[in-house]
């Protein structure tokens, strides 16, 4: 955060100090909690003009890096607020059912849809390999993750008009739970880059996964973990490359989710306790049962004479 000109301890901020300070604030909220910051940060402000200035910059960045899923208004299903599918401040594309979204960022709902435009759209040959996906990979979050929704889209070479040209996809997983009545909420992301190469007849997989999770009865507990994944395939028709991709995709998902189950488990165990000290400095257990072994607990107990 800049200091608008180096104003000095005491001195009040200026608006543009506080329009900062408002949108880190909003930017940092726990997935699925910003509406619940923002009211507090509304509060602090008391000035109506920098809370909007400052949610209007803090909520499409933060409704983006949690990959927010809302319901178009149609109700044919959800879009998910991603860079991907952006294609200016406000209106995203939907490739599953070739649809464009309005969306309120603050409010967090699509207000207006209409047709995407065909250049908004790949290529019919595109378009088999990104749908083919999109179908297996539904199958998966479908299984995998009870609120889950995903999306598929062309990254790159979406006007390629046969075999011959590089092009690539972006598989986009996004899940949450939030329960405030139990003090937690919790968020699943993960974004995988495609790459197709005609050439070498090669795949190219690359992805992350970021865990998120916050508990909050009686304290304030946050897990922020992320991995990197990296595989690859050959290139086949659109059908059994979707398959093989997608097969990728849930085994590096499923190893993740196992090697945190495991760590859940090593961490009353292990973790824990790691985190204070065995012994202390005199490498020796204090003898709670026998305090007089202590010279100043004699002379203690010598002066007051207790015991006695």
């Amino acid at each position: 955060m800049s200091d608008d000109g180096g104003a000095g301890a005491g001195e009040p901020l200026s608006d543009r100090q506080k329009r900062e300070i408002a949108v880190w604030f909003l930017s940092n909220a726990p997935a699925g909690e910003i509406h619940y910051v923002a009211k507090d940060v509304h509060a602090l402000l008391g000035d109506e003009a920098v809370y909007e200035a400052a949610a209007a910059v803090a909520f499409p960045e933060y409704n983006k890096a949690h990959l927010m899923s809302l319901e178009l208004p149609d109700r044919s299903g959800d879009i998910i607020i991603t860079t991907f599918g952006e294609l200016d401040k406000n209106n995203y594309l939907d490739p599953r059912t070739a649809q464009v979204a309005t969306v309120d960022h603050i409010k967090q709902t699509c207000t207006k849809l209409r047709p995407a435009a065909d250049e908004e759209l790949p290529s019919a040959y595109i378009e088999e390999f990104r749908s083919a996906l999109d179908v297996e990979l539904s199958k998966y979050v479908g299984e995998a993750y009870p609120k889950g929704v995903c999306a598929v889209y062309c990254t790159s070479g979406k006007d390629a008009d046969g075999p011959g040209a590089d092009f690539g996809l972006a598989v986009v997983i996004s899940a949450a739970k939030h329960s405030p009545l139990n003090f937690c909420y919790g968020s699943w992301h993960s974004v995988w880059t495609v790459e197709f190469n005609y050439e070498l007849q090669f795949v190219d997989i690359k992805g992350k996964i970021q865990v998120g999770a916050h508990y909050f009865e009686e304290g304030n507990v946050q897990l922020d973990t992320n991995i990197d994944c990296k595989d690859s395939t050959i290139s086949q028709s659109p059908e059994d490359c979707a398959a093989s991709i997608t097969n990728i995709i849930r085994h590096r998902e499923s190893e993740y989710l196992s090697s945190l189950e495991e760590s859940y488990l090593n961490l009353s165990n292990a973790t824990f306790k790691d985190l204070r000290r065995k012994l202390p400095v005199t490498r020796t257990l204090f003898p709670w049962h026998n305090t007089l072994a202590f010279s100043l607990t004699r002379d203690l107990a010598k002066e007051l004479a207790l015991g006695k």
